[in-house]
């Protein structure tokens, strides 16, 4: 039903004031749109910055590990951005339902020390963790 407005005497008849819908729906799919597109370029990596050592002889994996550890060159140790200790590290891997068949993935900075890497490597052996991977970027060529 169209909106009626007060008419003056010299107003001439069979105009009639409407409500235009189909610009408002396109105004609302560019506003859509736009909060898609703002949203998608917020969305960013969450992981510990570290600086990766190269590794020529590394072989890509297609898979994700479930677990991933890693320490930066500090030597501090973070699971899912949280800093653990190494006997969290152990606990948590020994709490889940199938240790022996776990993945977990280590990356440590190049300038962290060899001493921290080994460390995190024996807490993930002690829960009974076989499958340990290291992470490593291809050198460039």
């Amino acid at each position: 039903m169209p909106v009626q407005l007060q008419r003056s005497s010299s107003d001439e008849e069979g105009d009639e004031a409407r409500i235009e819908i189909v610009p408002l729906i396109d105004i609302m799919f560019f506003l859509l749109a736009a909060f898609m597109l703002v949203s998608l370029s917020m969305t960013q990596l969450h992981r510990v910055p570290i600086a990766l050592p190269a590794a020529s002889t590394g072989i890509p994996d297609v898979k994700t590990p479930p677990f991933q550890i890693t320490i930066d060159a500090n030597g501090v140790t973070t699971w899912d951005q949280k800093i653990v200790t190494l006997s969290e590290i152990t606990t948590r891997l020994k709490n889940e339902p199938k240790p022996a068949e776990s993945r977990v993935l280590i990356s440590a900075d190049a300038e962290s020390r060899h001493k921290q890497v080994i460390a995190v490597l024996n807490a993930v052996r002690d829960a009974g963790v076989e499958k340990v991977s290291f992470e490593s970027k291809s050198p460039n060529p």
